[in-house]
């Protein structure tokens, strides 16, 4: 029994072997696929691949930008000119008025009772002053004939004399009343939106020149429409010195184009001109009060409210621009990637200028014409790394016009 035992386990000794020679060989070739792998994986990555381009170049111009408020340029209070009660009010308020618009009336009859009193006056002044003349034309002939003397005729001379007056004053006081007669009727003296009424009808109206009269109500015209605005001491040096140097920039001469937008308004699509810059710097604040002129015909600006200016401050002049995503953020500093002649990464800290609609960013100092500027694939690039740069030549635009452009970061 032992020996029928033993005769199967030598049978089955070569299977085993070669089941083990066909797993040592699967180790060795997994172990070699392993190490070519390790190999791999320790060695350096491949350089990232990245967009590079040359600076675009334009002809730019400086804007600064200023915040300010509107202002009318005719400011009138209705004040009457008579006293008298309110008899009517010939506007709704708020409405827009035409010059010459009737606003509001007082009652009439006393001054249509003065007026006619003043031209029957003035009828017996006339009707004195006809006895007077010919009785001194009698006089003259008269005292001629020696029929009377002379004291007796200068006694005539002044009687006429003091007709003559009496005639002028009488005359005065019909002008006078027929003032006061159109003065009952309050017209608007200007073109312009007018506010709420601030007497009733049937109210007494306090009239005259003095201090204490009555406001009725206030014009302002609208169109066009003073913007207002304040800067500083030193923008106003260099505006002037580049005045004096042929720049067209907000100095005081006045007449240079400038840009607005409203608190709703995407860019700056309204055009205004340079209207006045005042004499004196404010010794408190350290600025001056300069003045634009916009046209309003349809009534959007409105006094007081509050709108954002855009000026000149550079004649136009030649620029580098770079796509606005390429600039990158370093604390307080500006900064572009380039890719040197050897293909690796340098950081360019840069100065930024204003942004046009197009999305370029114009770089007032740190950039060279003939720059590579990493414009795609910031994030695999860092400074000192080696990359594959691949070129890409921005296509050119049209500058933009005043007004297109958001300010540059100070």
């Amino acid at each position: 029994m032992n020996a029928s035992r033993v005769i199967p386990s030598i049978s089955l000794m070569p299977a085993l072997r070669a089941a083990a020679a066909v797993l040592a060989l699967a180790t060795l070739v997994a172990s070699c696929g392993q190490g070519e792998a390790q190999k791999k994986a320790g060695g350096p990555p491949p350089a990232p691949t990245v967009i590079v381009a040359k600076p675009a170049q334009r002809t730019v111009t400086d804007f600064d930008e200023y915040v300010g408020r509107f202002a009318a340029v005719n400011s009138v209070e209705v004040r009457a000119r008579v006293s008298g009660y309110l008899d009517g009010v010939h506007f709704k308020d708020g409405q827009r008025v035409k010059q010459g618009d009737l606003l509001f009336t007082i009652d009439k009859r006393p001054f249509q009772y003065t007026l006619e009193q003043a031209r029957a006056n003035l009828t017996t002044a006339k009707s004195n002053l006809a006895y007077a003349e010919s009785d001194l034309k009698r006089g003259q002939s008269l005292v001629r004939e020696h029929t009377i003397t002379e004291q007796i005729f200068e006694q005539r001379m002044q009687t006429f004399r003091n007709a003559q007056a009496a005639v002028n004053a009488t005359t005065a006081a019909v002008q006078q009343a027929e003032l006061d007669m159109q003065f009952t009727e309050l017209r608007a003296p200007i073109n312009g939106r007018i506010g709420a009424r601030q007497v009733s009808p049937g109210n007494l109206v306090t009239g005259g020149t003095s201090g204490n009269t009555t406001l009725l109500a206030t014009i302002v015209s609208t169109d066009p429409i003073y913007f207002e605005f304040t800067f500083d001491e030193t923008s106003y040096l260099r505006y002037e010195r580049l005045a004096k140097d042929g720049g067209d920039v907000a100095s005081r001469g006045g007449g240079v184009t400038v840009a607005l937008k409203l608190i709703d308004d995407k860019g700056f699509p309204h055009e205004g001109r340079m209207d006045f810059v005042n004499n004196v710097i404010n010794t408190s604040t350290g600025t001056i009060l300069a003045r634009a002129v916009f046209n309003n015909p349809n009534n959007v600006f409105t006094p007081g409210m509050f709108g954002r200016v855009r000026v000149p401050a550079s004649p136009p002049h030649q620029a580098l621009l770079v796509p606005a995503a390429a600039i990158g953020t370093q604390q307080a500093n500006k900064y572009v990637l380039l890719v040197g002649p050897d293909d690796k990464v340098k950081q360019q800290i840069v100065t930024l200028g204003q942004l046009t609609p197009d999305g370029l960013r114009v770089i007032k100092t740190g950039l060279k014409a003939d720059d590579r500027v990493v414009v795609e694939g910031l994030m695999s690039a860092r400074p000192g790394q080696k990359v594959k740069p691949q070129e890409k030549s921005p296509k050119p635009k049209a500058p933009a016009k005043v007004g297109e452009a958001s300010t540059a970061p100070k």
